[in-house]
């Protein structure tokens, strides 16, 4: 399959303290790949990355992002502005980071959809209407008239889609876009990226902590832990065999519909950037550590069978 993002040995420091180690992966167009981990592991550093939106004390030292086979850290930023809302979408968690709340639905999407294609406003506030519909908003004519506090986060994060919907984005990067909604609000919202996935040929890189989510979802899932990736495969193999003893842990610590199965917590906290940890960045909170082996050398991601891939020193 065609590569569409590829990220190569990506190396993230704020200042003298190292956030990302490597990061190697990549999306083929039409595929979803969930990221996933628990919060500070580096799933949104990475996702600002190919964005090219990063706070200004992020310095990437080395590493290389492809998009579509050109190198996005090589770009201008007015390059990447014609990319960004245009070829690239994001998804953020909070819709409101994203919606003015001093102008209605209707302008903003009406403006979005005119900077990116150039068009007239009618043709902007058909197109505008159209995508609206694809997202399932009800009683479209008085939503384009509401103002963003007005409308359920659901309803925001729909609008926010259907941006990406209106420009026609080859990537969509979905960051923990369901974190703030209910339950049954939160599948709509991934039934709807399904949809457009399949309908559309859209690439997606969904951010997530949660896995019972994402397993109904992506096709392949990568495992970050502390600015590495620790493990990556398809998410059937990695539902039914998972290899990493971060990933088993935390597969281990989703609710069960068994109420005799208590949960299992991971013993610790996740070490922040200034924290140094000789070795495999995990063995202080690992079950099967053996520290003679796992200080003595730093873990890389190797496959350990048919497209499955894991860092660990013992396992």
């Amino acid at each position: 399959m065609d590569k569409l993002l590829e990220i190569k040995n990506l190396n993230l420091f704020f200042g003298e303290y190292q956030a990302l180690y490597g990061i190697n992966f990549s999306l083929n167009k039409g595929e979803m790949r969930a990221l996933a981990g628990e919060s500070g592991c580096g799933k949104t550093l990475t996702a600002m990355s190919i964005m090219r939106l990063l706070p200004k004390s992020a310095i990437i030292k080395s590493g290389e992002i492809f998009f579509d086979g050109e190198n996005l850290l090589n770009l201008k930023e007015k390059q990447m502005r014609e990319l960004r809302g245009n070829k690239i979408a994001l998804i953020p968690q909070d819709p409101m980071t994203s919606l003015n709340p001093l102008y209605t639905i209707g302008n903003q999407l009406i403006e979005s959809i005119r900077v990116h294609t150039g068009v007239s406003y009618h043709q902007a506030r058909r197109k505008a209407k159209e995508v609206l519909d694809l997202v399932k908003i009800p009683d479209i004519d008085n939503k384009l008239s509401y103002y963003p506090h007005e409308l359920s986060g659901g309803m925001k994060q729909r609008i926010i889609i259907s941006m990406a919907l209106a420009t026609k984005a080859e990537l969509i990067i979905a960051d923990e876009p369901t974190t703030a909604l209910d339950v049954t609000i939160q599948k709509q919202i991934m039934d709807l990226l399904d949809e457009i996935k399949k309908d559309f040929g859209t690439t997606i890189l969904l951010i997530s902590h949660d896995l019972a989510l994402v397993s109904n979802y992506a096709d392949n899932i990568s495992i970050m832990y502390a600015g590495q990736l620790v493990e990556e495969a398809t998410s059937e193999d990695f539902f039914k065999n998972p290899v990493h003893p971060y990933s088993n842990a935390l597969l281990r610590s989703l609710p069960s519909r068994n109420p005799a199965l208590k949960l299992k917590t991971i013993e610790g906290a996740p070490p922040s950037i200034q924290e140094e940890i000789n070795g495999c960045k995990f063995h202080p909170r690992c079950e099967f550590c053996d520290l003679s082996i796992c200080t003595a050398s730093k873990p890389v991601l190797k496959e350990k069978s048919n497209g499955h891939y894991s860092a660990c020193l013992i396992k």
